[in-house]
């Protein structure tokens, strides 16, 4: 029929969308993407394998009282800061981080050595503090936006101390920057036993735009064209995709980006807008930490404030465009492709700086060490030199020394020749005596 009732037409159309719906709720539990190794990403991570191992050294002994530790004494914990080296190889490898001395642990006990901070590692962490201080509006905006995106705008402090590092927070933001904005933050409980909570205190409208909304805006303003908020997706090379997956991409693409800042506790945990919105909520966590990656396991942590599923790390690989699921050193990390040109971050935040600093300082040392493997290779040179020529020498004096004794030996046939050669004359004249008139005259 050419014509209809605008109920029948109505609810046929209700009838197309709730098949498509149930169609791609259905195809999205079934879906299965195969992971694929991305070796550039992977490097990104091994990149930064020994600052980071460096980092937890340092860690340690600053986090002793007076910043100071007996050698021993971390060398037993080895095992627990994942190094595989001895802590003397440590200091040999990375002078210039931490200065030995010797002190007693015990009133009467014998010296033994001793670690503190380098005078090198003590600038760099003015340095770091300088840093900290100059992006503080920034940390600040960071953590409004960590409130501001979980379900009832609280999270535990506990968990927050658990993920600074991933996102740039200083290790005092509870003590020192929290009490500083108590038009953004509340803290109740005491950090530290398990019962305490950060809760926003009040909504800021500049901080719920997410990298995404940005930069549609950003866009637009260039252009002068309003552009639709949405994800970039880039395949990496040699990746496969199904036809059914091809489509199921096409269909999800074209559903409204949702802001992870926005309220949206009446969409169902499977329905096709809640993925798009938890994929916005990774994107913007991912965007948010320091280095555009985060352990999975660190993410699972905020499971329930973050409204995620039970299975949620599929969400990675079923997004393959948009993130790239790690397993570098048996550890599951979450990617974010577009922050990375090969193995290099290109979406640098501001406090990656304090990593380029520590990695300045672990480069002087690496210098200072390779002048110091430079001079005993070339004191070792000079030593071998020496032996050559002490040895060139030793050659020419035995020799002398054989010339010395050959002659010494030579000297008595010399005088024995000499004698012969004497008497030979001696001889001589006696027979041209005998030869002579006067002989013959004589018979």
């Amino acid at each position: 029929m050419l014509f209809q009732s605008p109920s029948i037409h109505l609810l046929n159309f209700t009838k197309c969308r709730v098949g498509v719906w149930i169609q791609f709720t259905a195809s999205i539990s079934s879906l299965k993407v195969a992971w694929r190794k991305d070796p550039k990403l992977d490097q990104a991570i091994e990149n930064d394998k020994q600052w980071r191992c460096c980092a937890r050294v340092i860690k340690e002994v600053l986090n002793e009282p007076g910043q100071v530790i007996p050698l021993r004494y971390l060398e037993k914990r080895r095992e627990r800061l994942r190094l595989l080296i001895s802590i003397k190889s440590f200091l040999s490898r990375n002078p210039g981080l931490l200065d030995t001395y010797f002190d007693r642990i015990k009133p009467k006990s014998e010296p033994v050595k001793f670690l503190r901070a380098s005078n090198g590692l003590r600038r760099f962490l003015e340095e770091e503090r300088r840093i900290i201080h100059e992006n503080e509006p920034l940390i600040v905006a960071k953590l409004c936006k960590l409130l501001m995106i979980s379900k009832d705008k609280v999270i535990s402090a506990d968990k927050l101390v658990h993920v600074k590092r991933e996102f740039g927070l200083p290790n005092d933001f509870l003590v020192n920057l929290v009490p500083k904005y108590p038009e953004y933050f509340r803290l109740s409980g005491s950090p530290g036993e398990g019962q305490s909570f950060l809760e926003l205190v009040s909504w800021n409208p500049e901080f719920a735009k997410s990298v995404i909304e940005r930069r549609a805006e950003e866009e637009a303003r260039a252009t002068g064209i309003r552009i639709r908020p949405s994800f970039n997706v880039k395949l990496p090379p040699g990746f496969y995709l199904t036809k059914e997956m091809r489509e199921w991409i096409r269909d999800w693409m074209e559903l409204d980006y949702i802001s992870p800042y926005v309220d949206v506790s009446h969409l169902d945990q499977a329905s096709p807008e809640m993925e798009k919105r938890t994929v916005g909520v990774f994107h913007e966590l991912l965007s948010l930490s320091l280095f555009k990656r985060v352990p999975v396991p660190i993410l699972g942590k905020f499971t329930e404030e973050y409204r995620f599923s039970n299975a949620f790390s599929s969400v990675f690989t079923r997004h393959s465009g948009i993130f790239y699921l790690s397993l570098k050193g048996g550890i599951k990390t979450a990617m974010l492709r577009e922050a990375y040109k090969d193995d290099e971050l290109i979406d640098r935040d501001p406090l990656v700086e304090i990593k380029d600093r520590f990695l300045e300082l672990l480069a002087a040392g690496h210098r200072e060490r390779a002048e110091q493997l430079k001079s005993q290779k070339e004191a070792v040179q000079e030593g071998l030199e020496m032996m050559a020529r002490a040895e060139k020498l030793r050659s020419q004096k035995e020799a002398v020394q054989k010339g010395m004794e050959m002659i010494a030996r030579a000297e008595p046939l010399r005088s024995q020749k000499e004698a012969i050669q004497r008497d030979m004359e001696m001889i001589a004249m006696r027979m041209d005596e005998l030869d002579g008139p006067d002989f013959g005259e004589k018979f």
